[in-house]
């Protein structure tokens, strides 16, 4: 069974059953000793993108927005035993042809690192895939607030909703954690490892 360490912030770490390594927008928290196999970036602001503080191996694979939507194009990729499938995420402060998000499906299990975003058009179409978890900001200045999230959780339908993203220039904020409501939610802190 995979398990994600929640570093903090926009950042996780996805180690899989068979020992595959994934980083999801380093920048926060601790944690970035085990080395990559794959390092995803969803967009190039500097609170996600921090590749150097990632412990590397050689050929780690890095795959940033701008691999991940070509021409208007949002890719999949294989890589090991994991599937990745780019989409959109957009809002006023993050331009919709500089960022996504990522779907994961690896050990059985479905992730959608929905990345700095607001509601989008794909999010209407995600219940049919009946995805195991999605991470959401909620910061409410660069991306949506707690109610927005709680919507999209709604239009998503994912079994296990984690906010993230929740405090600009901290890890963690409990009382904003706890302001998304999700029958499925789940309050991941800074440094916990949960089982996917």
């Amino acid at each position: 069974m995979a398990k994600l360490l929640y570093q903090g912030h926009g950042s996780c770490r996805i180690t899989t059953q068979s020992g595959t390594v994934i980083y999801l927008d380093p920048y926060a928290g601790e944690g970035y000793d085990r080395p990559a196999d794959l390092i995803l970036i969803t967009h190039e602001h500097s609170d996600h993108n921090k590749v150097s503080i990632v412990t590397k191996k050689p050929g780690t694979r890095i795959i940033r927005a701008a691999d991940a939507l070509k021409n208007g194009a949002y890719r999949s990729f294989i890589i090991g035993d994991i599937k990745i499938e780019a989409v959109e995420a957009y809002n006023s402060n993050h331009r919709k042809d500089e960022c996504v998000g990522y779907i994961l499906t690896m050990d059985f299990v479905s992730l959608y690192a929905a990345g700095d975003t607001s509601e989008t058009e794909q999010m209407k179409d995600m219940k049919s895939r009946c995805l195991d978890w999605v991470l959401l900001p909620i910061d409410g200045i660069y991306n949506m607030g707690a109610a927005e999230a709680s919507r999209c959780a709604a239009l998503i339908g994912a079994k296990h909703t984690v906010p993230i993203h929740m405090k600009p220039g901290g890890l963690f904020n409990r009382s904003a954690a706890e302001a998304l409501h999700s029958s499925g939610r789940v309050i991941v802190e800074p440094g916990e490892i949960i089982e996917l």
